[in-house]
């Protein structure tokens, strides 16, 4: 299972972190290696987590704030506290990241090294070491206090290398092909090895005997396997084996085909998901087991203290006992003496009394149900005493175990205590799946059948010409900017009720709603009459078609709901509201009106937040954002429907 953050990883997280440049800096806490910083933009709270030699990123889950602040987030609040972030960079490839800060006329450089000795170290604006997490004295460089900080040695990036550069470091290497790539482009093995499995290269080939073709199939895959990070296209999830998450990544690779995975709108909310789980599963694990300890010993304790108090009791009793039958002792202790003046052996005087201890001088006897040792060599007034001082020793230890009580208690309720409170731990899990219509508008009609629809004209041209099918149904209106949208109906009858859904549906994101109609017409036919053929001399713009024959009309009103579906997945659908309510378990229906789309977005997506149960509040939180929501909204105003 992944412990910690890949140079890879680092590079996305840190372009996904540039929403934090010009955030204000609040407070800084610690916990043991692990550094928050929670920080401010236009007025909504974040909270970046850094931990040396593991990860960085923002969190959805903090920790309480330790009662006392260790020394070194004392001085980061010194030093940041109320500073502006200006620049958030990754060093070279590596896995390192640099903070700049801006606070007055002071300027602050906080630098995350992720690496295998991790640190976190605060400088001033010359680059000088205010002080490191933890001091370092390596081969290379020093990490002290009052150093100069100097990076680790620098490494090949694996984004820009050329292939003549590539083609050098091969063959000056005498490394196999994996290590060559993990270690000289500070990749790692996970993505040296999927460089190879991408290139058909077995990876144990040694990196100077390559062929030409070789290279340059090693040099595409780079460039096939990095594109995502400097054009964005990332789909984050977390890989799944067997149940157990084994993995978290920024986009797909070819060794987990046909893993489950569960996807997320950002890679820093992938990273959350996966080690604050794991680190809050681990601190539960470890509170478990101090509770259980402390309970163990809560329950001893009690016993212990139980135990005290009987024993004190009947000291007392025993010493009130004795008082009470004084002249009964007396004339017990005077028969003993005069047994011994008459000269008859001790066993002769056993057999009188109840029982005497000869070398020891104790006679024992039985008072009010108690059996009472009395020493023969004392008074009663000195044998009762005897008792009364052995009360007060048990007094003084059940007080001392008294003590130990309370605090055991007071250690329980603070492990207690430092569990993490159910709403910012993480609940249920978000689980999505990639699906080749995502980029289009669908959805699941009533009856089960996909409904797909393009969101402009390069998509309506992709969906007839590549994902129609001859047993498909394909639906348009007349109005403009109408989507093309197909019924995928995989050689199955559609039901009326689907027809009539995706009528619904391609009217709805049509100028239909733009226009404020409440109604429109649409009409279907087979994927045979559809033709983009055009008479000679005529221009067909893209996304519009020839259809030829008898069309089938239908008449729909306009209507969407937007929905929260929880189950085998977990996403926002959107669609006619007969489908979504199939589906959804929160459901919210639009219609024409007079908002924005980003004003009615922010609108559902509190709603959806205000009517969620307790165990849904951060899920929707973290997939039904305004951002989210909008991308199933008709173009055009709208307002939310009574």
């Amino acid at each position: 299972m992944k412990d910690k953050m890949t140079s890879v990883d680092v590079a996305v997280a840190a372009a996904e972190l540039q929403m934090l440049v010009d955030a204000k800096l609040d407070k800084a806490y610690q916990y043991e290696d692990e550094i928050r910083l929670k920080a401010y933009v236009a007025r909504e709270r974040h909270d970046l987590l850094i931990e040396a030699g593991k990860r960085i990123h923002l969190t959805k889950y903090p920790r309480p704030s330790p009662r006392i602040a260790p020394s070194y987030s004392m001085l980061l609040r010194k030093h940041l506290m109320g500073g502006r972030i200006t620049s958030i960079e990754q060093y070279d490839f590596d896995r390192i990241i640099e903070i700049h800060v801006q606070r007055g006329d002071m300027k602050r450089i906080l630098i995350a090294e992720l690496l295998p000795r991790g640190n976190i170290i605060l400088l001033s604006e010359d680059r000088k070491i205010i002080l490191p997490l933890r001091t370092m004295s390596l081969r290379d460089r020093k990490v002290r206090r009052g150093e100069q900080y100097t990076f680790p040695p620098p490494q090949k990036n694996p984004i820009d290398i050329t292939e003549s550069e590539l083609q050098a470091l091969f063959e000056g290497s005498d490394k196999s092909v994996v290590r060559m790539l993990a270690s000289r482009l500070n990749m790692g093995g996970l993505y040296a090895e999927e460089v190879c499995i991408r290139a058909k290269v077995d990876k144990n080939t040694p990196a100077r005997g390559l062929s030409c073709a070789q290279l340059g199939a090693i040099y595409n895959a780079l460039r096939e396997l990095f594109e995502p990070i400097p054009s964005g296209k990332l789909s984050p999830h977390i890989v799944l084996a067997n149940g157990e998450e084994v993995d978290v990544l920024p986009f797909e690779l070819c060794r987990y085909e046909g893993h489950e995975k569960v996807y997320f709108g950002s890679f820093n909310e992938a990273l959350d998901e996966f080690f604050s789980r794991k680190a809050i599963q681990e601190a539960k694990q470890i509170k478990d087991e101090k509770l259980c300890t402390l309970e163990r010993m809560l329950y001893q304790q009690e016993h212990a203290i139980e135990k005290f108090k009987r024993e004190e009791k009947e000291c007392i009793k025993k010493a009130e006992a004795i008082y009470a039958q004084y002249q009964y002792i007396e004339r017990i202790f005077k028969l003993i003496h005069d047994a011994r003046e008459q000269g008859p052996s001790w066993k002769e005087v056993k057999a009188t009394i109840e029982e005497v201890d000869e070398s020891a001088g104790i006679l024992t006897i039985r008072l009010d149900g108690m059996r009472i040792d009395l020493d023969m060599k004392l008074g009663i007034p000195q044998n009762a005493q005897r008792y009364y001082q052995r009360a007060k020793r048990i007094r003084k230890k059940l007080e001392g175990a008294q003590r130990a009580l309370e605090q055991t208690k007071k250690e329980i309720e603070q492990a207690r205590a430092r569990e993490i409170e159910p709403e910012h731990a993480p609940q249920r899990r978000i689980r999505q799946r990639k699906h080749w219509y995502d980029r289009f508008r669908h959805f699941i009609s009533s009856d089960g059948f996909l409904v797909i629809g393009g969101r402009d004209a390069s998509m309506n041209e992709e969906i007839v010409k590549k994902h129609m099918e001859a047993s498909d149904i394909f639906f348009h209106t007349q109005a403009r900017g109408a989507p093309a949208v197909i019924i995928k109906a995989e050689r199955k009858k559609v039901p009326s009720s689907t027809l009539v859904e995706a009528t619904q549906f391609a009217i709805s994101y049509s100028s239909v709603w733009r226009a404020g109609h409440y109604e429109g017409d649409c009409y279907w036919v087979h994927p045979e009459q559809v033709s983009k053929s055009t008479r000679a001399g005529e221009y067909l713009p893209k996304g519009s078609f020839v259809i030829k024959g008898k069309r089938n009309y239908l008449k729909a009103p306009v209507g969407i709901a937007i929905g929260i579906e929880i189950n085998d997945e977990t996403r926002v659908i959107g669609g006619p509201p007969s489908a979504i309510k199939q589906r959804a378990k929160y459901i919210i229906e639009i219609e024409p009106g007079e908002k924005t789309q980003n004003q009615v977005a922010k609108e559902i997506s509190k709603i959806f937040l205000q009517e969620a149960d307790d165990a849904d509040q951060l899920l929707i939180k973290s997939i039904a954002s305004p951002d989210c929501i909008s991308k199933f909204l008709p173009p055009g105003n709208s307002r939310i429907k009574i």
